[in-house]
Order: C-alpha cells, then structure tokens, then sequence
C-alpha cells in the first residue's frame, strides 16, 4: 500500500461511494469501500490499518448511533469524518474531538478534501 494514507468511504449509496473514492484516489489517497455497518467494522479491523473513516453513519444494517459508538470505543485515535444530511445529525453528542460533521450537497466534497488534508496532517505530526 506504500505511505499513502488509507481512507474508508462508508455510505449506503454506491453513486456517492463511487464519486468520493474517484475525487479522493486523485489527491492521492488509497481508498476502501463499505456499503453498510459490518463493512465498516470489517475495515476498521482490517490487518491494514485506516488513516481516517468518511462515514454517513445512515448504513442499511447498523443502528447509526451504536456504529459510532463502538468506533469510538475501540478506535479512539481514528479520525472520523461524519458526512450526512443535516437532519440525520442525531448522534453529534457522540463525536470526540477528531470528528467532524460535513453537511451532504453539491459542494460538500471540497470541503471533505480540505478536511481530510488537514486531520491527516494533524494526525501525522502528532
């Protein structure tokens, strides 16, 4: 995988999936994929290890609150990235310091590309 950081993209929607790991591979990202919860968990625990989570915690087999939750418990150090609908923000008394909340819409990728240079360089200099 060499030193690229390794980001997962996890959304239900395979349009969205798809177009973030295009726009993040070309700033030169290795990207991994999840559809739904048990993916996310499976990649998190994956042997090699992620640099940061973009997740819309809105996942087709996962109670969005309990997802977060447990990454957070066992994963304290991992950034997460919460991109979702305003009106899905029910879990953002979940959030540590790392996460940050990214409304969904036209523009939100720019934002996402800004986000995600300045946590993995903040996380890189710790």
């Amino acid at each position: 995988m060499g030193d690229q950081p390794t980001i997962l993209i996890a959304d239900r929607n395979a349009h969205v999936r798809g177009f973030l790991k295009r726009e993040l591979t070309a700033e030169g990202y290795q990207v991994r994929l999840a559809e739904n919860g048990k993916q996310v968990l499976k990649g998190v625990f994956h042997p090699d290890p992620l640099d940061l989570i973009i997740l819309d915690p809105d996942l087709p087999d996962s109670d969005e609150n309990i997802l977060l939750k447990r990454l957070q418990d066992r994963i304290p150090s991992l950034p997460i990235i919460i991109h979702a609908f305003r009106s899905d923000n029910e879990f953002h008394w979940l959030l540590t310091t790392d996460a940050v909340f990214v409304e969904k819409g036209g523009k939100s990728i720019e934002c996402l590309k800004l986000l995600v240079a300045e946590i993995l360089a903040r996380k890189k200099s710790k």
